[in-house]
């Protein structure tokens, strides 16, 4: 029954979407690029028997890189299908992996799904993380795709709200060939939403390692700068009607030192919104996108470029991570750790929990409750190097004590899919 009203939403939801995604578009007119993959509309020259791999956005695709490599060493002469659900991702996945096919993952109506997979037939297909799709999940099944769902994670407010929809989530669950959680608590929350088969195979993110070009392009950036220290607020959010960049420029205003304050939002609609806020607040503000130098007296620097979060941190000497002093989950802290900075983080962290409680409980990063907390923090290990210097040695254990997911995982699926053959 709940299915059939499933399948019913379907027929309504397009319109909804369309309309949805024509707003988004008006910040962002890259939603409206490539429109018809999203509306299963048949797709010129598809790849034929790939590695299917779903990443919905760029923390996503970026946790598939690791993934992605592991799994060309069990599998070196398949092509490799890399979908999204947004603009920002697919551009993430178009320069990650520029050998494979990418493209948007249609929405979850059972006839667009059909054809999608019907037109690739992959070997396999890979959710990251708690892509949760019942038409495309029982799709699979039908088609006798095997499916897995790999970085796999689900907090609790998630579970609560899947529990409450059991009876369409649980039969979707249970198509999976492999379910491959990050963590121990992680792997019983998707257990009591019906998945079987569920291994604790960790993290693929402590996997990333900074792209090639980020090191070089951290040094153009020191270099436009100067000799002045740096404090990155990296993927900061909009979220609920609160900007998270507006509350760390209000409690920045007390500042009277040389270190220049970079603001990254995390979406490239909200770039304008920092650069005019910090104009507001009555700072000297420039942006990444002038090609020019760091004026001496610019106070704030916005970060308005996509793909170059790497090379941000790398140019830091203390980071902050977004979405976690507005109620949004927290973005990906392995990054800037992996990075080998002192790294804080809000009270909201959800989304990496258990990352979050592990950086803390090594001294390899901070947790702050508010903006003006951020404040005093960064003042702190600004003024004490040693203090700084501390942080920093606690980084690299961490990371390495938390790696290999990647190769676990991916030596998993390639023994599932032998064994069918078999």
């Amino acid at each position: 029954m709940i299915r059939r009203l499933y399948a019913t939403l379907w027929h309504l939801a397009p319109f909804l979407i369309r309309r949805h995604l024509r707003r988004r578009a008006l910040k962002s007119p890259a939603y409206l690029e490539h429109w018809d993959e999203r509306f299963g509309q048949a797709y010129p020259n598809p790849v034929q028997h790939p590695i299917w791999i779903h990443a919905v956005s760029v923390g996503e695709t970026r946790a598939a890189e690791p993934l992605v490599q592991a799994l060309r060493r069990h599998f070196p002469d398949s092509p490799f299908l890399i979908t999204q659900m947004t603009p920002t991702g697919r551009a993430t996945a178009q320069s990650l992996f520029p050998d494979a096919q990418c493209r948007y993952l249609p929405y979850d109506k059972s006839e667009w799904v059909a054809r999608f997979l019907a037109e690739h037939r992959p070997i396999c297909g890979i959710l990251m993380e708690t892509e949760i799709w019942p038409n495309l999940m029982h799709g699979c099944q039908k088609a006798g795709i095997p499916l897995f769902l790999a970085n796999a994670r689900l907090s609790e407010k998630s579970q609560r709200g899947y529990l409450k929809i059991r009876k369409l989530v649980e039969p979707a669950m249970q198509t999976l060939s492999g379910c491959f959680a990050q963590t121990a608590a992680d792997a019983e929350r998707l257990h009591l939403i019906g998945a079987s088969n569920v291994y604790v195979c960790g993290n693929t993110k402590y996997d990333i390692a900074p792209p090639n070009d980020s090191r070089p392009l951290a040094a153009a950036f020191k270099e436009r700068i100067g000799a002045r220290a740096i404090v990155v607020c990296a993927s900061t959010r909009v979220y609920k009607g609160t900007d998270e960049a507006e509350l760390l420029l209000k409690a920045w205003q007390g500042y009277r030192g040389n270190a220049l304050l970079v603001i990254v939002p995390r979406h490239p609609e909200n770039f304008q919104t920092a650069y005019d806020t910090a104009k507001s607040l009555g700072y000297t503000v420039q942006k990444r996108s002038d090609g020019q130098p760091v004026s001496p007296d610019t106070q704030v620097w916005i970060g308005d470029s996509m793909g170059e979060l790497a090379a941000y941190y790398l140019s830091a000497d203390i980071a902050f991570v977004g979405g976690s002093l507005v109620d949004a989950g927290c973005q990906n802290i392995i990054e800037p750790i992996a990075c080998r900075v002192p790294t804080l983080f809000g009270y909201s962290n959800y989304n990496f929990a258990q990352a979050c409680k592990g950086a803390v409980e090594a001294k390899a990063a901070v947790r702050v409750e508010t903006a003006e907390a951020w404040y005093r923090t960064t003042r702190q290990y600004l003024d004490d190097e040693t203090l700084r210097q501390q942080l920093i040695s606690h980084t690299e254990q961490f990371i390495s004590q938390h790696q290999g997911a990647s190769a676990k995982i991916a030596k998993a699926i390639a023994d599932c899919l032998n064994q069918r053959k078999q």
